[in-house]
């Protein structure tokens, strides 16, 4: 049971970050995008190459983690199980390291942070059950 809440947990962090992929690769300098992340037109356009970078360590993260879901969903437990740590492991730490290094997106760093920490943790206590 707790590894399909994991799983659970770890899909809707994928989603999350390929949301993120989209805000930092696709939409990054429009009004709504330059909202969410606080930024002015010229900032966003100054900005716009590292975001795009950034977008697809977040979409290859969530890529990942889906990949590591279907292979549990398949019955290769192991190999999926490594890849869904893996993955949400690093949303978790990246999340960590946004709110050490800049306590003021404190809210972001927990949006894209809690639910891949639970998912792990879930992973984890599923997998010694």
């Amino acid at each position: 049971m707790m590894v399909v809440v994991a799983l659970v947990l770890a899909g809707l962090a994928a989603l999350v970050h390929v949301y993120i992929f989209v805000m930092e690769s696709l939409t990054w300098t429009s009004a709504k995008t330059r909202a969410v992340f606080g930024t002015s037109a010229q900032e966003a356009e100054a900005t716009k190459e590292l975001a795009y970078n950034q977008g697809f360590y977040n979409l290859f993260l969530a890529i990942v983690t889906a990949v590591g879901i279907v292979l549990v969903a398949a019955g290769s437990t192991a190999a999926g199980a490594a890849l869904v740590f893996a993955g949400a492991g690093s949303m978790a730490a990246a999340a960590t390291v946004l709110l050490v290094s800049s306590p003021d997106k404190r809210d972001a760093a927990l949006k894209q942070g809690v639910v891949p920490l639970l998912a792990v943790v879930a992973l984890l206590v599923g997998s010694l059950a």
